[in-house]
């Protein structure tokens, strides 16, 4: 089972509010997982959770990281505990990538039996989504601290690098 984990937690405080809320970001990067091939989507959310919540349908999974002010690595941390025994691999999306569609999602997804480590790449330069296999979270949780998630991680090891620059920029929206 891979399961799609979005990170939404964040204040957003060069955009000026949680992007969670921004637009129909929050629901559009949930959908882009589902298809993109994700059996099942955690949202992570944190800074205005309650009324981010509100946004998504009342079955969506959600788990709030209570210390989300500290940066991406929270967030990730505490949505890989949250998955259950039955994922196999995790695609890591943020909310903050509105041009990246479920074709991305899907081109990543395709590598999951060739490599427990995926990201995808525009252009040559790594970006979002990440696919990561349950043999790497142990070591991604303990490295994902402050605002640099798994970078350290992914850049200690060997990490497909999975070219999506024809379908998206993969930039992520820091202001309005």
């Amino acid at each position: 089972m891979i399961s799609g984990l979005l990170l939404a937690a964040g204040a957003g405080r060069r955009m000026g509010r949680p992007k969670a809320l921004v637009d129909d970001w929050l629901v559009r990067s949930v959908e882009v997982l589902r298809a993109g091939g994700c059996d099942d989507v955690l949202v992570v959310l944190g800074a205005s959770a309650e009324e981010a919540r509100t946004l998504l349908p009342a079955d969506q999974r959600v788990v709030v990281a209570d210390d989300w002010d500290e940066g991406m690595g929270a967030s990730l941390r505490v949505g890989l505990e949250a998955l259950g025994p039955e994922v196999e691999a995790a695609v890591v999306h943020l909310v903050d990538l509105p041009d990246v569609g479920g074709d991305v999602v899907a081109r990543v997804v395709s590598t999951a039996a060739e490599t427990g480590l995926a990201r995808a790449a525009y252009h040559g330069v790594p970006g979002h989504p990440v696919l990561i296999g349950r043999d790497h979270w142990e070591g991604v949780i303990e490295a994902a601290v402050g605002d640099q998630g798994a970078r350290g991680y992914l850049k200690a090891h060997d990490v497909r690098l999975v070219e999506c620059g024809d379908l998206a920029g993969g930039d992520d929206v820091d202001r309005r």
